[in-house]
């Protein structure tokens, strides 16, 4: 068990059945009253973001997440499939799981795959991914009056911004976690 008292930023708990994990905390000791900790949390199920006191001796069950490294193989109507890479057994997982890693996600890449009591919470690529663009505006002469960008399709559907050098057909390094343009790969 673990106290309110000992949450850190990263810290899981289970609270009314639900894993959660810590956002931010803060210790306040007001100048009437008892201390307490302010908390703001995200519920690692629905992805919500609360904040809430709790008092620090509270005592809360810690989160036990399973994290396995797997490869995305196929996709199958609404839902992808991977593949363990130790055990190779397959597993699918729904759209909803993959909302933010669906415009970057592409067969044969790495992902690492997050479960709490065999029930997927999360999937998370790579902070990097190369990948090719398939259609781009040409860059035209002259057309750096508002922005030196343009926009790119990448193999995988996604719109990006890219500078006007960047043409079609080259691989470009994309940060999946903004889902901005970092270089030329």
């Amino acid at each position: 068990m673990i106290s309110a008292g000992d949450f850190r930023n990263g810290t899981g708990f289970v609270l009314d059945g639900q894993p959660c994990q810590v956002v931010e905390f803060q210790h306040v000791k007001p100048g009437k009253g008892s201390a307490f900790v302010r908390v703001k949390f995200k519920n690692l199920q629905t992805g919500s973001v609360v904040q809430r006191s709790f008092n620090p001796s509270d005592k809360y069950e810690p989160v036990q997440l399973h994290i396995r490294d797997m490869s995305y193989i196929y996709q199958d109507g609404d839902l992808y499939y991977f593949m363990d890479q130790s055990t190779y057994d397959q597993i699918p997982i729904s759209a909803d799981k993959l909302e933010h890693a669906l415009p970057y996600l592409k067969e044969g890449m790495s992902a690492r795959v997050v479960s709490w009591e065999g029930q997927i919470l999360e999937v998370e690529l790579p902070n990097t991914v190369e990948l090719e663009i398939v259609e781009c505006e040409p860059a035209v002469r002259g057309d750096t009056a508002q922005s030196a960008t343009k926009n790119a399709t990448l193999e995988t559907g996604a719109v990006i911004r890219v500078p006007l050098f960047v043409n079609q057909h080259e691989v470009v390094r994309i940060d999946t976690r903004t889902g901005e343009y970092l270089e030329r790969a």
